[in-house]
Order: C-alpha cells, then sequence, then structure tokens
C-alpha cells in the first residue's frame, strides 16, 4: 500500500442506488464492503459522507442558504449513522465526529481524537460537513484530511477521472492521468470544490478523483495503479 491513512470523500447520492432519494441498503452494503477490503490490508480510513441524496443545500432555491446547508448538514449526519450500522453488520467498529453538536449520536470533531480512533483500529466516519454554511463537504474532506494527518484524500465521483471539459456532454473530452493543483483551479474544473483543491495545494495532499461504480479501485490506487486522476504537484 502506498498510503497508510487516507481520506475517503463519498458522495451522499451514492447511498441512493437506483433509487431517487434516500438510502438503498444493497448500495450501502456494497461501498461498505469496499470499504472493508481496504480497511484489511492494514489501511487507517477517515470518511467524509455528503447528504445529497436527502438534501442539497445549493439547489433549494426557496430556503435561506445558510438554513438549507444546515439541513444538509443533518443529511450528513443520517448517512454517517446508516454507514456505521453497516459496518458494524460487517463485523467493523466505526466511530462517527460530527461538525454539528449530537452528543448521543456523534463525538465532536477532534483531529487528536480521531487520530487516537484511528491507530485504535477503528474508521472515523465525519458527518456535519464543516459545521458551517456556504462550505461543500469536498472542503470538509480536504480539511478532515490534515487533521487526521492522512496521506492522501481519495475522491469518489460519477465520472472516472478530472477531463478537461465535461464528458458527460462532450465526446471528445480529455482525461488527464495526472494534473497540477494550479490547472485544476486556474481550469475552474469541476469535479471537485476549488477552495477544497486550494487547501490540499497549500498542504501539499495529493487527491485522487475516481469512480466508485469501478470495483476494485480503492484497492487499485492504493496498490500504486493508474487509476482516475490524481491531483498534486508537477515531480
Amino acid at each position: 500500500m502506498i498510503y497508510k491513512r487516507i481520506l475517503l470523500k463519498l458522495s451522499g447520492e451514492a447511498f441512493a442506488g437506483e433509487l431517487d432519494r434516500g438510502i438503498d441498503r444493497n448500495t450501502l452494503l456494497d461501498i461498505a464492503s469496499r470499504v472493508v477490503k481496504v480497511f484489511e490490508q492494514g489501511v487507517e480510513i477517515g470518511i467524509v459522507v455528503g447528504g445529497g441524496n436527502f438534501w442539497r443545500g445549493r439547489d433549494a432555491k426557496n430556503f435561506d442558504r445558510a438554513i438549507a446547508d444546515s439541513i444538509g448538514m443533518m443529511a450528513t449526519v443520517m448517512n454517517s449513522l446508516a454507514l456505521q450500522e453497516v459496518l458494524l453488520s460487517l463485523g467493523i467498529e466505526s466511530e462517527i465526529m460530527s461538525a454539528v453538536e449530537i452528543p448521543k449520536l456523534a463525538h465532536s470533531i477532534s483531529s487528536v481524537k480521531a487520530r487516537r480512533f484511528l491507530e485504535s483500529g477503528k474508521i472515523v466516519i465525519f458527518a456535519g460537513g464543516t459545521g458551517s454554511p456556504f462550505v461543500s463537504t469536498d472542503t470538509a474532506a480536504a480539511m478532515r484530511a490534515l487533521e487526521i494527518k492522512a496521506d492522501a484524500l481519495l475522491k469518489a465521483t460519477l465520472v472516472d477521472g478530472v477531463y478537461d471539459k465535461d464528458p458527460h456532454k462532450y465526446p471528445d473530452a480529455v482525461k488527464y492521468d495526472f494534473i497540477n493543483y494550479i490547472k485544476v483551479i486556474e481550469d475552474g474544473l469541476k469535479v471537485i470544490d476549488l477552495p477544497a483543491v486550494s487547501l490540499c495545494r497549500e498542504n501539499s495532499m495529493p487527491v485522487h478523483i475516481f469512480s466508485l461504480a469501478k470495483k476494485g479501485s480503492i484497492l487499485a490506487i492504493l496498490n500504486g495503479e493508474p487509476v482516475g486522476t490524481l491531483i498534486g504537484e508537477e515531480p
């Protein structure tokens, strides 16, 4: 394994599977099983989950944005609880840490405590985004990756990497195997939120963008295989 500790960003939409919204347990079980395979290789794993299968604050046009984003934070807590339950059904213990204070359901965010959980052999699930409105869960993932001193941030998406333009709209879109942080920012490539890229650049955190639809992709990345796109500094 080229990385010993990772932060995995999972979209809430992935939890819905073929459903319009909510959580499809079989889909979630499949996702959790893939995470467990990585965990069983001795890799320490932190996970940030989105809430788009329940609510997307930026799409709630008739709501105050701060309130809409707060509802979205609660959606991530629901997804975190579901993921924790499925991981436990697979025999893996995890702890939830939330940026939104919910003491009966989750620990408060603490980088020291999170690292201790990881070192003790538990997966750590981070909920509540950053705890503040107007900030994406991508940025929360970058922050948590830095807080737990992860070796890399891995973001699962609906596409298999970073392209020069939307591959769903343009058949001639070109995929990058590697791309510099600055080019992602300057070209406004939207596969990951730009504040998250800036934060990773400032702290030399490598970012892997890959498709969750391709089974074995996380392990392949950790084995050094050219899966998806690596965002980083030029060697």
